[in-house]
């Protein structure tokens, strides 16, 4: 095996050490710290070279109190001063004023007096002992067990500690009782050179810097040839990282615009707060429709109305409306307000953007466009309802595009986003005729889910505009496919900050 300076080093050390030495002994000794030498002695132990053995100890360390005792005669001393002071008795309400001791301190110390036998309680009278009137000052053996933690930094091995002759068990034991020490299991590991490590040194092996990456310095110097890679087994548990990405549904709109792009369409954009204008009127929808009224949609007050585009065009919407103007339809039949296509509104439908963009298309030419953003309805809050919500919208302008060419599109559209199970039912909208709402199928709730609304626009929608072409449209929600998409129960989970699931969630799917 390919050595590296540091693992030749412990070989070296090794052989001279015939009991072996203890791993922070070895990197003492080598001048390294104990963390590389460690791992370097573990590709040695798995080769055969050296053997890593561990030793168990008990650790006997101080707490905190026990360092403020080690740092100050024992409350039982103090006691025994303030009892010869006072002639050998005193009541032990009165031993406070006596000594530096408090209440509860001198009440703790009570078992201790009496376990040494240096005094003995009678009534509220504490008293001395003959053992206690002739205690010297020479320390008792958990008095040299304390002083002797606090020189060596406050810790050792139970084994190292031995007073006069004796096992410090019962010392020990004392300070145990008083909190004063912790007793911890420890284990030394003690390295130890075998023979095939002794023979590989004795063959004059010699050593290879390990590198873990390949650099520039490396490569333009030709010292790649002189070093040995570390090798990495990529099959070891690492700890889980959570670095930061984007949202999971902002990842779904994303997927959803390159989509469409793929597929050759142009994005647009529109303003969030629209004119009823826009939002209705250009879409053939009369002013007394329900879906216009205030528990529907939100009407914004400030601004207090829109700006509506030229005259022109304002009065071929109103005359669509009033008897059909030149469309051949017969229109509402009602007279249309001028007042209530100023006033602004949240868009309820991103089909706003679309009919902008339709009346800016250059005449008889045609195009495919499409917009994503979110809309603005007073809906009922439930697994698949929100009041704010994201729709994609597009249209197809071309003059041989039929309805089976806009089923065809939906179809590509949701097989590319993963959902190849489609189906399409009649319905009616103000202004497309034929119109089709979209389905895809929930697997989990086993139901299918109505995505959102198609169809071809009316010529009381496209000729005002100056589009003779056909024209199909769609509007589509979005919160919906993102919730198929990531398997959840319900839209409103996309808004949660529910850390699990966004760390969770992957960044691509099969």
């Amino acid at each position: 095996m390919d050595l590296s300076p540091l693992q030749l080093d412990i070989l070296r050390r090794l052989a001279d050490a015939a009991d072996g030495l203890l791993i922070p002994a070895l990197a003492a000794a080598l001048g390294a710290d104990q963390s590389p030498v460690t791992a370097a002695c573990a590709p040695l132990a798995e080769a055969g070279l050296i053997e890593v053995q561990s030793r168990e100890f008990d650790e006997v360390r101080l707490t905190e109190a026990g360092q403020a005792a080690a740092a100050a005669p024992l409350p039982e001393r103090v006691i025994v001063a303030a009892l010869r002071a006072a002639g050998g008795s005193c009541r032990l309400t009165e031993l406070p004023n006596q000594c530096p001791l408090s209440q509860s301190q001198v009440g703790q110390t009570l078992r201790w007096l009496t376990e040494r036998g240096w005094a003995t309680k009678a009534g509220d009278q504490l008293q001395l002992t003959d053992a206690g009137k002739t205690l010297t000052a020479d320390p008792q053996a958990d008095e040299k067990l304390l002083s002797r933690l606090l020189a060596q930094g406050g810790a050792a091995r139970r084994d190292e500690l031995e007073t006069g002759g004796g096992s410090s068990d019962p010392a020990l034991k004392m300070l145990s009782a008083r909190k004063f020490i912790a007793i911890k299991p420890r284990a030394d590991r003690v390295a130890r050179l075998l023979d095939a490590g002794r023979a590989l040194l004795a063959g004059g092996v010699q050593a290879r810097r390990t590198v873990t990456q390949l650099t520039p310095e490396l490569l333009t110097e030709g010292g790649w040839r002189n070093v040995a890679f570390q090798p990495y087994d990529v099959t070891l548990a690492a700890r889980m990282l959570h670095p930061g990405k984007e949202h999971p549904f902002q990842r779904t709109l994303d997927k959803v615009r390159r989509v469409f792009l793929e597929m050759g369409f142009s994005e647009i954009v529109s303003p969030w707060v629209e004119s009823s204008f826009w939002d209705f009127d250009a879409l053939f929808q009369p002013q007394d429709h329900p879906a216009r009224d205030m528990q529907d949609t939100f009407y914004v007050s400030q601004p207090a109305r829109c700006e509506l585009p030229d005259a022109a065009l304002v009065d071929r919407i109103r005359a669509v409306h009033e008897d059909g103007g030149g469309t051949g339809s017969t229109g509402w039949r009602y007279r249309w307000k001028r007042e209530l296509a100023h006033k602004p509104v949240l868009r309820t439908h991103t089909t706003a953007a679309t009919i902008r963009a339709l009346a800016k298309h250059p005449a008889g030419s045609a195009g495919k466009y499409f917009v994503i953003g979110p809309v603005f309805r007073r809906e009922t809050v439930d697994f698949k309802h929100l009041p704010i919500f994201h729709q994609v919208d597009g249209i197809i302008v071309d003059p041989h595009a039929s309805l089976a060419t806009l089923l065809g599109t939906l179809g590509a559209f949701y097989a590319k986003m993963g959902f190849p199970k489609i189906r399409f039912r009649p319905s009616f909208f103000p202004y497309t005729e034929p119109s089709a709402e979209v389905y895809l199928w929930l697997e989990s709730r086993r139901e299918w889910v109505e995505m959102g609304g198609s169809g071809i626009f009316r010529p009381e929608v496209t000729q005002p505009l100056g589009v003779q072409h056909r024209v199909l449209a769609w509007g589509l929600g979005l919160e919906r496919l993102a919730m198929m998409i990531h398997g959840l129960k319900s839209i409103g989970e996309l808004y949660f900050a529910a850390m699990p699931w966004l760390r969770g969630t992957p960044l691509c799917r099969a």
